[in-house]
């Protein structure tokens, strides 16, 4: 989690786009970077598949999937 973090947050500084803000930490399996018009999440195996956020979300349209 926190080598996606951290090539999520240097490829958008390279652009010049900075995180408004941030919760989680990667110890906590969640992180949220907040990036205005975008937030992401990251979450480790163990909490997506306790909060079965495929089954929830199995009918939206995929735009970016990195596993």
């Amino acid at each position: 989690m926190h080598a996606v973090y951290e090539e999520i947050a240097r490829s958008l500084k390279k652009e010049d786009i900075l995180p408004h803000h941030h919760e989680g930490e990667v110890d906590s399996g969640w992180l949220l970077l907040d990036y205005n018009d975008v937030i992401i999440h990251i979450f480790s195996l163990a909490e997506r598949e306790y909060y079965q956020f495929d089954r929830l979300w199995q009918k939206a349209n995929t735009l970016v999937r990195i596993q």
